[in-house]
């Protein structure tokens, strides 16, 4: 439940961030190459990661840095052995890619309405929709989501903090009504227009 100040009381996963620090762009686009190359190679298939929050964030540009590289597909025991491995060399947690916002994913988001943002032989990386990355960041409401709202909410479609409720009813049926969710948007859309 969302208080007035728009502090939501659910918590999400738990750090499985970098020890020395954070991940920017360009770190976690080599890292997630050099995960790729370390996958065996399994004829076509093709491991898939579905980035969401911050890495995301951090890869569109939208902001510096994130702790972690959260993906929404599940990871199986080929990819989480990929990962371990680079953790090991470049002393980051075993975790820093990790499926722990899966459980978090809107209702309505469909994989195939995801954005290809890189693609190697045994590893596609895919953008989730900005619409569903907004309900995530939205349902989480952390205060370290309010400024990634505030970034997303031009990417995401919505047309008024109404429509975006709409949406997250819709995704989230199972939340409880928030009677500051709409306030809460719409502060988030009048600060995302504000010069």
């Amino acid at each position: 439940m969302r208080t007035a100040s728009g502090v939501h009381s659910n918590a999400w996963p738990v750090d499985v961030s970098a020890p020395g620090g954070v991940l920017d762009a360009e770190t976690i686009q080599a890292y997630l190459r050099e995960v790729a190359d370390e996958l065996p190679d399994s004829g076509s298939r093709q491991h898939v990661l579905v980035l969401v929050g911050g890495a995301l964030l951090a890869w569109a540009g939208l902001r510096g840095t994130t702790r972690d590289v959260d993906s929404i597909h599940p990871l199986d025991q080929q990819l989480r052995t990929a990962v371990a491995s680079i953790a090991a060399r470049h002393d980051l947690a075993p975790g820093w890619v990790n499926d722990s916002a899966a459980g978090f994913a809107p209702r309505t988001l469909r994989e195939e309405d995801c954005t290809r943002l890189w693609e190697h032989p045994r590893l596609l990386v895919l953008a989730a929709p900005w619409r569903d990355v907004f309900l995530m960041k939205l349902q989480a409401a952390r205060d370290v989501d309010w400024d990634d709202l505030v970034a997303l909410w031009p990417r995401s479609g919505f047309t008024d903090a109404s429509q975006a409720v709409s949406q997250f009813h819709e995704a989230y049926p199972h939340e409880a009504v928030d009677p500051y969710l709409i306030e809460y948007v719409e502060r988030v859309a009048k600060l995302a227009a504000s010069p």
